[in-house]
């Protein structure tokens, strides 16, 4: 089941949410009297999915919209700062290490990106001129949890798990460099397009042999597969969980295979003018243009 976020083009201050099912997209609830958001919805948890099911299959549904009528959103604004993680990928390790030895993170490394970042399908990231020259992209496989849990054990991880998503951890790499941590290179506004739907975990069998793809206007930068993570999904519920609690509605961004323009000799980054696109199977297409 794929759950959006969006505006009807005829009612454009009205942002509504519903279940894809072929080309149409259906408004389950009441958007004022049960769930107003997706947000709402994952945080309901299992009653809510259940009634859910219930409505689509008897077929009591009144309220469609065509997916030519809408315009997809983000689906929500996490409760909290996007928990990111570094160095996944081995291959990405190595080629942002530019030849230098270097060894695999033992543990993994983990940052957050602010919720102020995100931005849905096709909306406009910021190239920022004034503030970087080294731009970048990063496509990932998102993982939305569910329900709360701490001290989550990796056998127990994927129960917390709500659905996957796609998410372009975008950052400018000499503002990461400049201050060292991650922070600041990777949360200015715009620089976490999210979307373009969530991916219930029961219509994906194995998140972890996905493909992720990224091109830069039609050029593929990134083809790599959640195969070849360093730290399995569980692995990293497991460890962020550890004496934190995870709640429902936050997104874990479990890191970017290699190919991001800065591993290219000389680096390919994005400038005003480029479109970047991120395929991930089973998901979909999270595309957005740069300005």
């Amino acid at each position: 089941m794929n759950f959006v976020t969006f505006k009807a083009t005829a009612q454009s201050d009205n942002v509504r949410w519903g279940v894809e099912k072929g080309e149409e997209i259906l408004e389950i609830f009441d958007p004022i009297s049960e769930y107003p958001d997706l947000l709402s919805f994952i945080r309901a948890g299992k009653p809510a999915l259940e009634l859910l099911n219930e409505k689509v299959k008897n077929g009591s549904i009144t309220t469609r919209y065509e997916k030519s009528e809408v315009k997809v959103l983000a689906p929500y604004a996490p409760p909290k700062n996007i928990f990111c993680i570094g160095k996944n990928y081995a291959d990405h390790v190595l080629e942002m290490a530019k030849d230098q030895a270097v060894a695999l993170p033992k543990f993994p490394v983990i940052f957050t990106k602010p919720y102020t970042a995100i931005i849905g399908q096709g909306e406009e990231i910021q190239s920022y001129p004034e503030l970087t020259q080294q731009l970048d992209y990063e496509g990932e496989l998102v993982v939305i949890i569910g329900k709360e849990g701490k001290n989550i054990s990796a056998a127990e991880a994927f129960d917390y798990v709500f659905g996957y998503s796609i998410l372009n951890d975008v950052t400018a790499r000499d503002l990461q460099q400049q201050h060292v941590q991650f922070f600041k290179g990777k949360s200015l506004d715009s620089f976490a397009p999210f979307g373009p739907r969530i991916v219930h975990r029961s219509a994906i069998e194995n998140p972890h042999q996905l493909q992720i793809k990224t091109l830069v206007n039609g050029e593929v930068r990134q083809n790599g597969t959640t195969s070849d993570m360093i730290f399995s999904i569980p692995a990293l519920i497991e460890v962020i969980s550890r004496g934190m609690t995870l709640e429902p509605g936050d997104l874990i961004a479990t890191g970017t295979p290699s190919g991001v323009g800065n591993g290219f000799n000389p680096p390919k980054f994005i400038k005003a003018g480029d479109t970047v696109s991120i395929e991930v199977s089973d998901i979909g297409t999270l595309e957005n243009p740069v300005v």
